[in-house]
């Protein structure tokens, strides 16, 4: 989903977006996503994923995630955003049109200018 959140960024010139990627989970990065939390210490904290809630990275990541935002004073697990599919017991949709349609509104999400409201 990077790419079309990069796309879509610089298609709208959101130069007040942030987009960073955790390419390694495991061990999680503690030390380059600390770095980066401080680089912008304002921005909102969202974890964005193509997969449904429940079979993502999500469930892992937002304990550490809190965890490395705690320990530069970056606010509560509540605060980490979470932009994706909802849960669900199927890994598709099954249909190319509902995939499309799904995932332009979560990149639209995860990029809009209001606050995101969970879920």
């Amino acid at each position: 989903v990077y790419y079309e959140l990069d796309e879509e960024r610089k298609k709208n010139k959101g130069s007040d977006v942030a987009i960073c990627r955790v390419e390694q989970l495991c061990p999680f990065p503690y030390d380059l996503v600390q770095r980066e939390l401080k680089r912008y210490p304002s921005a909102e904290v969202v974890w964005c994923q193509e997969e449904p809630m429940n079979m993502g990275a999500y469930s892992y990541i937002a304990p550490r995630l809190f965890t490395a935002m705690k320990s530069v004073d970056r606010g509560s697990i509540d605060d980490i955003k979470y932009v994706g599919r909802p849960p669900s017991a199927a890994t598709a949709t099954g249909f190319l049109m509902v995939h499309v349609k799904e995932q332009t509104e979560l990149v639209h999400k995860a990029l809009q200018p209001e606050p995101i409201q969970f879920p």
